[in-house]
């Protein structure tokens, strides 16, 4: 995964810590007063299951790599060949360089030029920065070239709560919709209300050895546009995934065979998108950068204690 960037800093009286890694400009590690909140993987490793990348200038799939623009049929290279599918952007094996550094931040950036499916220009970037509570995570996409290029961002953390087994954590995602997809794992059709249905995490769902690959919509915000989404173990400790206004879809992910430092581990992502799976067909979340234009989502995680406090 390239030079493995290590921030540190203690905030507010809690001490915090992160590795970010050169490829993917991926989040490797968080620990917040010694608790771990980010699934970690061995450092010899590429990153396992996507763990932690960006994912830009699409996050999820395009259905075949393939959409139209102005007409013309464009094709993506297929990176997910058992489902005939261009997955996760253009960058996850990508070497980012770095652009700025402190101790408790970093900034990695990341050109993307045209390419086979995508004939546009971007600039791109992405701040990680301790905070009191956690990690906020800024996201920079500047349109370099002269045609409107369409774009979408996400990331792929793994969340924990320190030791606590996956299966016995308890998920909320605070989303009233969520995405049907066929066999290919594209949506079909609108999103659907999660109301009445197995699906519905508003309220909380433990965890257990339940196989999720779902995206929701429709988040509940808060008076700042934003959306927050948690797991919380038996104790009441959380890691909260938080998500401003520019993120309108949520991907939960369980795998049972992640690499972690000692062997396989169950584990789960917790996914910020712009926009939805397909989204260069659908439209779900896509925006369209003017030339000139840049645009900053960001997100972050953080811990709660079990009294509330962060």
């Amino acid at each position: 995964m390239g030079e493995q960037f290590e921030l540190s800093g203690t905030i507010g009286g809690r001490r915090q810590h992160a590795v970010v890694t050169q490829v993917g400009a991926a989040l490797r590690r968080l620990v917040i007063d010694g608790m771990e909140l980010v699934q970690d993987y061995p450092q010899h490793l590429a990153a396992p299951a996507c763990a932690g990348v960006v994912l830009v200038p699409w996050p999820n799939r395009v259905a075949g790599g393939t959409w139209s623009h102005d007409g013309v049929e464009e094709h993506l290279v297929v990176t997910e060949p058992e489902r005939n599918n261009a997955n996760h952007g253009l960058l996850r094996h990508s070497s980012y360089r770095l652009a700025s550094r402190t101790n408790s931040s970093v900034t990695l950036a990341a050109d993307i030029s045209p390419a086979p499916g995508y004939p546009f220009e971007l600039a791109t970037s992405v701040h990680y920065e301790l905070v009191a509570d956690g990690l906020q995570v800024t996201h920079r996409l500047e349109n370099l070239g002269t045609l409107m290029a369409p774009v979408a961002v996400g990331a792929h953390p793994y969340l924990r709560v320190g030791d606590t087994p996956v299966g016995e954590l308890t998920l909320f995602i605070n989303a009233a919709q969520h995405l049907e997809v066929d066999a290919a794992m594209i949506p079909v059709g609108r999103p659907l209300p999660v109301d009445g249905t197995d699906l519905d995490y508003r309220p909380g769902r433990r965890l257990g050895d339940v196989a999720l690959d779902n995206a929701w919509t429709d988040p509940t915000r808060g008076g700042d546009g934003g959306s927050r989404h948690h797991l919380e173990a038996p104790d009441g400790n959380c890691v909260e995934l938080h998500m401003d206004g520019n993120y309108g879809f949520i991907q939960a992910y369980t795998t049972q065979t992640f690499q972690g430092p000692e062997g396989p581990v169950h584990a789960v992502a917790l996914e910020p998108m712009t926009a939805a799976a397909n989204a260069f067909n659908n439209g779900l979340g896509l925006r369209w950068l003017a030339p000139g234009e840049a645009w900053e989502p960001s997100w972050g995680i953080r811990h709660v204690a079990a009294d509330g406090s962060r």
